[in-house]
């Protein structure tokens, strides 16, 4: 019955289209209907000549290499290290996915088991498989069949000469085709786990170009495969409500085999379509502002990758993409201004440490990490200033542009920037993508006024609308708490992407936005920004996901961030009929300690104030603080994929009729220097003919702010570290 509600509210996602057209691969896929010849009718004679020229590399891109090989692993010997450390674990059959622990699978490796859960995935139809259903995790199968760690083992042969790593990964190649035939088993379940999978061999038989362990029988089977893995990702490409990264990651793999074996009878036009379908979804995903159009972090840095990829090969080819580029720089420029010189990366939406190409041993790529990438290929100033040296960045490093294809300035995107930009301390609105970034000296503050997330499924993004943020230099303090699990640990799934368990208002214990799956949402909260001024640190936004219950409600929030002012007030106001119960959630990173009380908390670390919260409201307010509660499973921070750690959820409640306010004066300390008296006490709130009043005292000091709610960011806020008795903060609309 489950599945059955699933798939009626799937339809329900769906235009006419692709109803139609996905009517038709099913059956064609049932029915085991061959999409089209991709493997050449060669003689013997004709694949020795192709493994030839792959061998010579003419007419293709390069990007392992051996000569490049010996520079780097003289200029970043720390980094190949590592990287040979990795690939002794690999060739000795040790794996270790996202948080799941190292094992050490059997010779040779039966590539369809999952020893974590014990469950052998079926060989049967790819088709035929309902991983959604499946006792085992999806996502570890598909990890270990990516195929991700050969360009380790072909990196190790080039930096060492050791055959040991040649002959691990032809031999695992050799069982690896032995066990999946195409269209056979969980490997081949979806053209994205094809098209990761592709880039990965690809890049590591260039590697490996010139062993004698790559005979032609190899070349002609291997080749074979990955022919018609292209094939696969265009005939089955994620297209209509599933075109999001997934079609980026199979474009990109349909483009890498085209590149790399343009001798193929199809090659020239799949890489005119993979081209130009990556092309018009670089416009799509990175928005005009450099925010993803996810709506989920982990995964820009995902689809940008794909596309400095393509971007790097294609230039190394001696061709230039400028619509590539731009988007990679764009996002760059937005990636750069929220993580500043020191910021933590910033936490919304799902991610799942997905690699475009593995070359490097990080277990997931931080925005700094990609940045570096970034640099090493462009002249984003972002990028240059906060990205950080990888063997990713190395390597493309080494690729040699022609001087006409170089850049030496980044494109102007639509992001808003406010402040001094000599020490990487901007505010920033991203106006599409929405999220606004306020900063005072190490204090970084977030706001998201975005939509939930991507097409009609929305499927990566979180409950968060009006979510706020806050760290101190490299400290989260406040934030998303991550993904917590897609398929090993299904009962963290809808808690993590929830309402409740983010930094915003939840109304009747309803989510604001409709969980229809996983990776569904069927109805989606609406978001509308009122004003939002940088320069005086405020956000007036509002959105409608609670327009859902019998009786609606629309909560309003106003962020005040003045840089001048030590406290940040977020004031929530909840308007409509009726009698509602309201939580104002606020989660705090597992590092931190929690002094709880019913009106104010004390958050600490290692015995040192870092944080003071004061909550108030026009009705009595009653504190729901939890911390790493099984029965809920709330309470959790997560900072890789099946993994969490207790961490404080606080949160204050109450059953109010409406309309009701709700006000929080958050006190960040830069000094992180314990305060034994933080100061901050005497929060009280009213609201009267549409006017909000606050009032606190600041070590004994008074502090009022007032907001008129009939105008758009009319805010009023008096302290003694405000210059003017009154400062009024008017929009830049």
């Amino acid at each position: 019955m489950a599945r059955l509600q699933w798939y009626a509210r799937r339809l329900r996602s769906m235009g006419a289209r692709e109803i139609a057209w996905r009517f038709v691969r099913v059956a064609d896929e049932r029915l085991g209907r061959d999409p089209g010849k991709a493997v050449p009718e060669w003689s013997d004679e004709q694949w020795q000549a192709s493994l030839d020229r792959f061998r010579a590399a003419t007419e293709r891109p390069v990007l392992l290499d051996r000569d490049r090989a010996a520079r780097i692993a003289a200029q970043n010997p720390a980094a190949v290290q590592e990287l040979v450390a990795a690939a002794d674990l690999v060739a000795a059959r040790k794996f270790g996915f996202f948080a799941y622990p190292r094992v050490e699978l059997a010779e040779p490796i039966d590539w369809n088991h999952d020893p974590i859960a014990d469950v052998r995935w079926p060989a049967i139809p790819a088709a035929k498989i309902d991983h959604r259903t499946a006792a085992g995790d999806a996502k570890w199968i598909w990890e270990l069949n990516r195929l991700q760690h050969l360009p380790w083992l072909a990196q190790a042969w080039l930096f060492t000469g050791d055959d040991r790593y040649s002959k691990a990964a032809f031999a695992q190649l050799d069982s690896w085709l032995e066990q999946n035939p195409p269209g056979v088993g969980i490997a081949w379940r979806g053209a994205f786990e094809a098209g990761i999978r592709a880039i990965s061999v690809t890049v590591a038989m260039q590697g490996l170009r010139d062993s004698p362990d790559l005979t032609v029988d190899r070349y002609r089977r291997l080749v074979s495969v990955l022919a018609i893995s292209a094939r696969r990702c265009w005939i089955e490409r994620s297209r209509f409500s599933s075109a999001n990264n997934h079609l980026v990651g199979e474009l990109t793999g349909l483009a890498v085999v085209a590149m790399f074996f343009p001798d193929l009878p199809a090659a020239a036009n799949w890489e005119k379509s993979a081209i130009a379908g990556l092309v018009r979804e670089a416009d799509l995903q990175i928005l005009a502002d450099g925010a993803a159009a996810e709506q989920a972090v982990g995964y820009q840095v995902f689809t940008a990758d794909f596309l400095l990829l393509i971007s790097a090969l294609l230039r190394s080819r001696n061709d230039f993409r400028p619509e590539f580029l731009d988007a990679v720089e764009r996002s760059a420029t937005y990636l750069g201004a929220l993580v500043g010189p020191d910021d933590p990366d910033p936490r919304y939406g799902d991610e799942d440490e997905g690699f475009a190409l593995r070359l490097g041993t990080e277990p997931r790529r931080t925005i700094r990490q990609h940045l570096g990438a970034v640099a090493s290929f462009g002249g984003n100033v972002a990028a240059g200033r906060f990205g950080v040296p990888t063997l990713s960045a190395a390597w493309l490093a080494e690729i040699d542009v022609p001087e006409r294809l170089r850049r030496s300035s980044t494109p102007a995107g639509e992001l808003i920037l406010s402040g001094d930009p000599a020490d990487g301390r901007t505010s920033a609105y991203a106006p599409i993508g929405g999220l606004v970034v306020l900063r005072r000296g190490a204090v970084r503050t977030l706001m998201d006024v975005a939509p939930l997330g991507y097409l009609s499924i929305a499927a990566h993004g979180h409950a968060d609308a009006l979510a706020v943020g806050i760290s101190v230099g490299e400290q989260d303090i406040v934030g998303d708490p991550g993904t917590g699990s897609y398929y090993g640990n299904p009962a963290w799934r809808d808690v993590h992407r929830g309402t409740r368990a983010h930094a915003t208002v939840e109304v009747d214990g309803t989510n604001q936005s409709t969980i229809g799956g996983p990776f569904l949402w069927t109805m989606h909260a609406r978001t509308h920004v009122r004003s939002v001024d940088l320069a005086n640190g405020v956000v007036d936004a509002e959105h409608y996901g609670y327009e859902q219950l019998a009786e609606p409600v629309v909560h309003r929030r106003w962020l005040i961030a003045h840089p001048d002012a030590r406290s940040i007030v977020v004031v929530d106001r909840l308007s409509g009929a009726g009698t509602h119960d309201v939580r104002a959630s606020w989660p705090i990173h597992p590092a931190l300690d929690v002094a709880v009380s019913d009106t104010d908390c004390l958050v600490t670390k290692d015995g040192r104030s870092v944080l003071h919260i004061a909550a108030t409201a026009t009705t009595s307010l009653q504190g729901q603080h939890v911390r790493g509660d099984e029965a809920t499973n709330l309470g959790w921070w997560s900072t890789r994929l099946e993994s969490r750690s207790p961490a404080w959820l606080l949160g204050w409640y109450c059953a109010a009729e409406l309309p009701l306010v709700l006000a929080t004066v958050l006190t960040p300390f830069e000094n992180a220097e314990f305060v034994e008296n933080v100061g901050v006490e005497n929060v009280k709130v009213a609201y009267s003919d549409g006017v909000v009043d606050l009032t606190w005292t600041d070590s004994g000091a008074p502090c009022i702010l007032t907001i008129d709610t009939r105008l758009d960011a009319h805010v009023q806020m008096h302290t003694d570290r405000i210059s003017t008795q009154t400062t009024e903060l008017q929009s830049n609309d």
